[in-house]
């Protein structure tokens, strides 16, 4: 079985894949300060609960912007699984995906997963919102080549920001709010957090495609994207197994 790790900013997916699908996920809160020997104990309990152990997995798969995380996660497939892992970035590891950026260096390793994750499904030039600790908009071709994108401050952070720069300003929940006029502080905050992130994405969405001028299909993912369905105009689809889409599609280029 294939473990397949997503190392965010805020959150750290594992995902167990058998060989025919996905047979559990979990997220838990990225701690760079988090041990291979710590991370093994959390998850053999969670394999525990699906009537898996540790000795079940037999390959690992890793996609990190944490390089602290990095070396644990390593050190945790090669200890508790017997295998050297698959990681995005790692010299020798094919994507297939083209990267055409000024830098290609600088290209995210998740932001890379998810344009390889989402050209499996979708055909043609696309858009893909991932809405995490940032906010990122990615194009990428009708061949597969990733062009370039942009990033924003992700929703918890803004809200967060506006919590702590402003003493009087509380600490709220992301809400869809009824009105667009808030009648109090909370619901002053919730309609311009919400609010203001969906014209974010339309609006972004909408320069993207007149840059490019041409037919662009718009895929949302990442741990708040669902928050967003129904009042994103220019959304087509919401996904949230674009990334260990991608990690698995990784694993079958590059496996052993």
């Amino acid at each position: 079985m294939l473990l397949a790790i997503d190392c965010g900013n805020t959150n750290t997916l594992f995902a167990v894949h058998d060989g025919e699908g996905w047979r559990a996920q979990w997220r838990t809160a990225t701690y760079s300060g988090r041990t291979a020997d710590e991370y093994a104990v959390w998850l053999n309990q969670l394999l525990q609960l699906q009537e898996l152990t540790l000795k079940d997995l037999t390959g690992c798969v890793i996609s990190s912007v944490v390089p602290q995380s990095l070396f644990n996660l390593r050190n945790l497939a090669r200890r508790y699984i017997g295998a050297e892992p698959v990681v995005v970035g790692d010299a020798g590891v094919d994507l297939g995906v083209g990267v055409k950026l000024t830098r290609p260096q600088e290209a995210g390793a998740d932001r890379l997963v998810n344009a390889l994750g989402c050209k499996i499904i979708y055909p043609g030039a696309l858009i893909i919102v991932d809405s995490g600790t940032a906010t990122t908009f990615d194009v990428v071709s009708a061949e597969g080549d990733f062009e370039g994108g942009v990033i924003a401050p992700g929703i918890n952070l803004s809200m967060q920001a506006l919590h702590q720069a402003a003493a009087r300003l509380p600490r709220i929940a992301i809400e869809r709010p009824e009105r667009v006029v808030g009648k109090d502080t909370v619901g002053a905050m919730q309609s311009g957090v919400f609010w203001g992130y969906i014209d974010l994405i339309d609006g972004l969405v909408r320069r993207i495609r007149a840059e490019y001028a041409r037919p662009m299909t718009v895929i949302a993912t990442g741990g708040v994207a669902s928050l967003f369905e129904g009042a994103a105009e220019t959304i087509d689809h919401f996904d949230p197994d674009v990334t260990i889409r991608g990690l698995l599609e990784v694993w079958r280029r590059n496996a052993p």
